[in-house]
């Protein structure tokens, strides 16, 4: 069976009108000649706060480029793809959720990394990247838009105090959805689905893509919990938060027989389906608060 357009309107009876999915368009009517590039960084890292997280990698400008910014460029990943789309519309600074440099790398500048780095020094563009502080942002996020596009909704005031807060930064989150798992990058509300096998439909239908589901299509579900990307290490934190479906960007061998022992879904909706949000939303954010120009791009990647 085709999968239907990338957003449409559900028609599985999960009582969600249809997916939510961000406006990126920017409606500025005019824009600076540019702001200083010194100040789209603070403006980001005000915003994403990431000296509050232990990443893998560095957050913030990776590459730097020319000093002045109009048109900040956004997209999921720093391939030689996405930067070869930035240099052709135009991009002075390109704003990534994966960056170029992780922890435990070679280091050495070659092969592909070689290609990328040229690429942005060649066209002066400054490349800027934000990991787990674009996935933890209560409302421009990964995980917070993830649930956005889904139609997914805050826990009722009880459940989310019921949901264990680790840290004093998890407890100064404002009221709605839970969070739990380290770093509290995890999310937990409700859905309007009656079983999983209608939440993991109207998943499909909203992210354009297959779903992989572990578990029973029948079972009842309502309490979800999800984190983006690769987080397959949240399943067990997220089910004794007290989950009855578990959403994420991919699955490995483990999570397959826990879902079906505990009997609690398992939706692996892929890495990149699901993390295409939160950089967008941020990207717009700024760009309208600077009054700057923004263009999210999106390299398909059926990871």
């Amino acid at each position: 069976m085709p999968l239907p357009k990338h957003g449409a309107a559900n028609e599985v009876g999960c009582g969600i009108a249809q997916c939510r999915m961000p406006d990126s368009s920017t409606s500025l009517p005019t824009y600076p000649l540019s702001v200083a590039t010194a100040d789209v960084l603070s403006a980001l890292d005000g915003l994403l706060t990431p000296a509050q997280f232990r990443d893998y990698g560095p957050n913030g400008l990776q590459v730097q480029g020319r000093s002045g910014v109009a048109h900040l460029v956004t997209g999921v990943t720093a391939s030689l793809a996405l930067i070869e789309a930035a240099v052709a519309a135009g991009a002075d600074a390109l704003l990534v959720h994966h960056g170029l440099f992780w922890r435990g790398q070679d280091g050495r500048i070659t092969g592909w990394m070689h290609q990328r780095i040229k690429a942005l020094i060649t066209h002066d563009i400054n490349l800027l990247a934000y990991h787990l502080p674009l996935d933890a942002h209560p409302e421009l996020g990964n995980n917070a838009q993830l649930a956005r596009v889904l139609g997914l909704e805050p826990l009722p005031a009880k459940a989310t105090a019921a949901v264990g807060v680790a840290d004093a930064a998890a407890a100064a989150q404002p009221p709605g959805f839970g969070r739990f798992g380290e770093q509290n990058l995890g999310f937990i509300g409700t859905t309007a689905c009656a079983t999983l096998g209608e939440l993991a439909h109207h998943a499909q239908q909203c992210l354009g893509r297959p779903v992989t589901l572990a578990g029973d299509p029948a079972w009842p579900v309502q309490t979800v919990a999800w984190c983006t990307g690769g987080a397959q290490s949240y399943f067990e934190p997220a089910m004794a938060a007290g989950a009855q479906a578990f959403i994420t960007g991919e699955i490995s061998e483990p999570q397959a027989h826990y879902a079906r022992e505990m009997q609690v879904g398992y939706l692996a909706c892929g890495h990149h389906a699901t993390e295409r949000y939160g950089v967008q939303a941020v990207g717009e954010h700024v760009a309208r608060t600077l009054g700057i120009r923004h263009t999210f791009i999106d390299i398909d990647n059926p990871a």
